[in-house]
């Protein structure tokens, strides 16, 4: 038997539907922007360092979190995990400033490591834009204390969310000698 939509869910779900169609399209669109608008006056090699900082830090939050939820410290966990979501939120928001500010660096590796960051890339982006849904809706069903619907969907979330964040400080360093 099928539940009916709660009040909250009511709101909730067309937000984060909402959120996780502009966002990916607001970067793009940045991301393409034909003049640039340095607003913090930052050296464009600031934001990278900042961004495979706040990636790190927040794989490793993650990676704290499932050790929690193992043990079953719950409040721990759910405490680490708003605080990687935190993370994450201020490294989309430091992104797109990024990405008004400074033109875009390209890569300038060849050969076989030229396929190996391209793939990380690509993977990086295309899981960057679908761990948005999973992280708000994943977010959502555990503090709304629905825990079943947050382990079915927490168990796609984890691995995409570590992956795309472990990916962001590959792509740093791959970027570094190009910053």
């Amino acid at each position: 038997m099928k539940r009916a939509l709660t009040k909250t869910d009511k709101i909730a779900i067309p937000v984060i539907i909402a959120l996780s169609v502009l966002i990916p399209i607001v970067v793009l669109i940045l991301m393409n922007l034909p003049e640039r608008y340095n607003l913090l006056g930052t050296e464009s090699g600031t934001f990278p360092l900042f961004h495979a900082v706040l990636n790190g830090s927040t794989a490793v939050l993650l990676l704290m979190g499932y050790f929690f939820m193992k043990i079953k410290e719950y409040k721990l966990h759910r405490n680490v995990m708003i605080t990687a979501f935190l993370l994450s939120s201020i490294f989309l928001v430091s992104y797109v400033i990024s990405k008004i500010s400074n033109e875009p660096v390209h890569y300038g590796g060849e050969g076989m490591l030229k396929y190996v960051y391209f793939f990380i890339l690509i993977t990086h982006i295309a899981l960057s834009a679908i761990i948005i849904p999973l992280v708000l809706f994943t977010m959502y069903r555990g503090l709304t204390a629905e825990y079943e619907k947050h382990k079915k969907i927490a168990r796609w979330t984890f691995p995409i969310w570590l992956y795309v964040a472990i990916t962001g400080v590959l792509v740093y360093v791959f970027m570094f000698p190009y910053y």
